[in-house]
């Protein structure tokens, strides 16, 4: 047994308490991988997530053990905490008066979305993941599959949050409201529970489990303040891949000048939150690494049980550029990830708030659109 196994099968524990924590290791060979998973089980230990592909193994471990012998050894390629992350929506004071007068949403409109449906076909064969607390049925959604990193159980939403965030990315438009993008292929990717909350390994997990299944857009409408190098280098895999992750900034307001991870990681979209009169609202974390805004607050979209809620949160915005992402590879499915986000940040329309607040400006999915396909011409939906 090396020195790798005997601290697992010495400091993990069967059962979470006050006394542990969940830690990661990754390790570069599958021989010793393996070692590890045989071991712990003779040992008695169910280890709480293992991700084979990456060589991850997560257990629930003592507090006070050292892990500096672990971290330097030469067979390890990742030792950390599990960190919690949490979703960007804030839970606001709902009236009971919600009555949809418009199938397209004041938010859809003002982004400039409808006039880029017909060149798209509104995003029919793109696939969108959801990296949330998965997608509830609702008659304005329309799920091709998903998958629950959590537990291996549904990917249904119990929280509200996951469910929100698809609509305003991809609502069909079957019952009440239009999302974006309203006919993409729209996958729930359950990382988050009840509470909202989630760890980095199953977050990883998920974004594995979209690039293996062919989703090549995917947003991640939560974040942390601390930072993760297995998150940050699967998202950089990820973006090598082709993948187009977007992220929401956080809702620090301005009273802590970061924003959020993976939003601050260079190979994500990191999106501001915007009024109905194109200002920063208030909560929208500020700082370097913003690269474009969109509406974040009293957002309608769908809910829970077939219901729809107004909500708010740079969660909310960010889905806003994740279907429009899936709009310019509507009319362009081979356009890179890079040419991609250049064309919707050079392409915002610019508003005060300065760079640290708004990015570029607000998103603009037509312009962005423009010229992408010579033989599909852009109308305008009233």
């Amino acid at each position: 047994m090396n020195v790798i196994t005997k601290q697992l099968c010495r400091s993990a524990k069967s059962h979470p308490s006050i006394r542990t924590e969940r830690r990661y290791i990754v390790l570069h060979r599958a021989r010793d991988y393996h070692h590890c998973l045989k071991e712990l089980k003779s040992s008695g230990i169910t280890p709480v997530k293992t991700i084979e592909s990456l060589r991850l193994i997560c257990c629930h471990i003592d507090r006070s053990t050292k892990w500096n012998a672990i971290h330097n050894n030469s067979r390890v390629a990742y030792v950390g905490r599990d960190h919690i992350v949490k979703a960007h929506g804030l839970k606001q004071a709902q009236s009971k008066d919600t009555i949809i007068k418009a199938r397209i949403p004041w938010n859809i409109r003002r982004v400039l979305a409808p006039p880029v449906w017909k060149a798209s076909n509104q995003g029919s064969n793109i696939k969108l993941g959801i990296i949330d607390t998965g997608i509830a049925r609702h008659p304005d959604l329309k799920i091709a599959g998903g998958v629950n990193t959590i537990n291996g159980k549904s990917f249904h939403d119990d929280n509200g949050h996951g469910t929100h965030v698809a609509g305003i990315a991809a609502a069909t438009g079957h019952q009440k409201i239009y999302g974006i993008a309203p006919k993409v292929s729209l996958y729930a990717v359950k990382v988050l529970d009840a509470t909202g909350s989630g760890y980095i390994t199953d977050i990883v997990e998920g974004i594995n489990w979209c690039l293996a299944n062919g989703i090549k857009i995917m947003n991640m409408s939560f974040g942390s303040t601390a930072d993760s190098k297995l998150l940050k280098d699967t998202i950089r895999r990820a973006r090598k891949q082709g993948a187009v992750m977007i992220a929401s900034a956080g809702n620090s307001g301005h009273f802590f000048r970061q924003i959020d991870a993976p939003a601050r990681y260079p190979e994500t979209i990191a999106v501001a939150a915007t009024t109905i009169k194109n200002r920063v609202a208030f909560f929208s974390s500020r700082g370097s690494g913003i690269d474009i805004a969109a509406p974040g607050v009293n957002i309608l979209s769908t809910w829970l049980k077939g219901t729809y809620r107004r909500e708010s949160g740079t969660s909310m915005s960010s889905p806003h550029v994740t279907g429009a992402a899936a709009l310019l590879r509507g009319i362009k499915p081979n356009l890179s990830a890079t040419k991609l986000i250049l064309r919707l940040t050079k392409n915002a329309l610019r508003i005060p708030g300065g760079v640290s607040a708004v990015g570029n400006g607000l998103l603009q999915v037509a312009p962005a659109a423009r010229s992408l396909s010579c033989k599909k011409r852009l109308v305008q939906r009233h």
